[in-house]
């Protein structure tokens, strides 16, 4: 296999930044906190300038430039898919919105980077849903914790 030095370093230099404080506190938020339920209450959240408003923009964004880093041969698409799952996860929660973001805020290009790496994946379907579950597993882990920390506060 030829070393890929430059491939090796986008990758760890994309893992360093998902574990700055600031930036695990979002990823922490948006799996476990983040709950949206309509394109347009992601929409109203982006435009509050709520903190949570950043965490979202943080995460998001993160993975759609990794994704269009990858998309147009900046990183290697074989590497990255193998050292990578979480953009599956960010995609798997905003894929049921994103035709109505796009829509209302015109722009059909919104987080396009991140779907279209995440569609080129072998049985992807079955890897979105599994990721939903796991997202599901997450939250009700995080609640069930912040329930027991307030019945013994």
């Amino acid at each position: 296999m030829e070393t890929k030095p430059h491939d090796t370093l986008a990758i760890l230099k994309l893992y360093e930044l998902r574990s700055e404080a600031l930036m695990r506190t979002a990823r922490r938020w948006f799996f476990t906190d983040f709950k949206p339920q309509s394109g347009l209450e992601i929409l109203a959240l982006i435009q509050s300038g709520e903190s949570q408003s950043a965490y979202y923009r943080m995460v998001a964004s993160h993975w759609d430039v990794a994704a269009a880093l990858v998309n147009n041969g900046g990183i290697d698409e074989k590497m990255f898919l193998e050292a990578n799952s979480e953009h599956l996860v960010v995609f798997a929660k905003l894929q049921p919105f994103l035709a109505e973001i796009r829509e209302t805020i015109g722009e059909p290009d919104y987080m396009l980077q991140l779907e279209q790496l995440v569609l080129k994946s072998a049985n992807i379907e079955k890897k979105l849903e599994n990721r939903r579950r796991l997202l599901e597993r997450w939250t009700q882990t995080e609640g069930a914790a912040e329930q027991k920390t307030s019945a013994t506060a």
